[in-house]
């Protein structure tokens, strides 16, 4: 089975160079982008194998994120 990237870059790569000056003049954004980036890897871990996990853990990790990758994608969009 292969997994989908869902790094914001690779997902949105028109938007690179905003995310990049978001990360580096906006606190929050910055704080908002590593916390997405740090539940991405966990989800990855789990789903190649590399971590265990309960299912319900896992869907509140995913359900993080796309509550991350929302308010992300809102920022940028406003930037």
């Amino acid at each position: 089975m292969q997994l989908l990237k869902h790094d914001i870059v690779n997902e949105f790569p028109e938007l690179k160079d905003k995310i990049h000056s978001l990360k580096t003049t906006h606190h929050h954004f910055a704080k908002l982008y590593n916390e997405y980036d740090e539940l991405n890897h966990q989800i990855a871990l789990v789903e190649t194998g590399g971590a265990a996990m309960s299912d319900h853990a896992l869907e509140v990790l995913k359900k993080k994120r796309l509550r991350d990758k929302d308010e992300i994608v809102q920022m940028l969009n406003k930037a």
